[in-house]
């Protein structure tokens, strides 16, 4: 008897195009769903791929901030004595130290004050000042990093909420497609219901 039922409403549902219509409606519910789903992923991939490209510029702005808090003496004694150690002994405050004290040393010769004590204290000067230049270069250049791991930083945040947004939207889109799909499948139960009975009306009137 069921099978003989299934048998007529399929029939029904085809001369009447009720079958046809939800099965239509299903389809394009499927794809929809599978294209909120498509874009899921793509949204994944695209942040996965800035988060790829931002990592050195956070990972160098981390540490460029840590060098920074050592050379001002955030980050204790021992990190501050290393970071200033680190200067001192360089290549380039030696080279520097070396071409002003000769030079301080030529002029006061060629004026005969080379045991003045003018000359001492300049040199005694000389060295702590040329210090102190490259541990403020140092820390402004340092400041250029920490800055660009900070924008790299906070547009990856920014990022992270579109894209989570956009994720939730599609999520959405997924679900009413489904569920727009599975209502559709409902409806031509009833649609064919409906038929039957509009046949069966047509009938009796003859």
């Amino acid at each position: 008897m069921g099978d003989s039922m299934s048998f007529i409403g399929d029939i029904i549902g085809d001369i009447t195009g009720a079958t046809a219509a939800g099965q239509a409606a299903e389809r394009g519910a499927a794809t929809q769903a599978a294209a909120a789903g498509a874009g899921i992923e793509e949204q994944r991939r695209q942040f996965d791929k800035l988060v790829e490209l931002m990592t050195p510029y956070i990972t160098a702005g981390t540490g460029a901030l840590t060098q920074q808090q050592a050379l001002i003496g955030l980050g204790g004694p021992e990190a501050e004595r290393a970071a200033i150690e680190r200067i001192s002994g360089g290549e380039t405050f030696k080279a520097l130290t070396a071409q002003g004290e000769e030079a301080l040393l030529q002029k006061a010769s060629a004026t005969g004050g080379l045991r003045g004590g003018n000359i001492q204290a300049a040199l005694s000067q000389f060295r702590p000042s040329i210090l102190n230049a490259l541990i403020e270069q140092q820390y402004g250049r340092l400041g250029g990093l920490t800055e660009s791991g900070r924008l790299s930083s906070a547009g990856q945040g920014a990022s992270g909420m579109t894209s989570a947004s956009n994720i939730s939207n599609l999520f959405a889109n997924q679900a009413a497609a489904t569920a727009g799909g599975q209502v559709a499948g409902g409806n031509v139960g009833r649609q064919m219901f409906s038929d039957v009975l509009g046949i069966g009306r047509t009938i009796a009137a003859f």
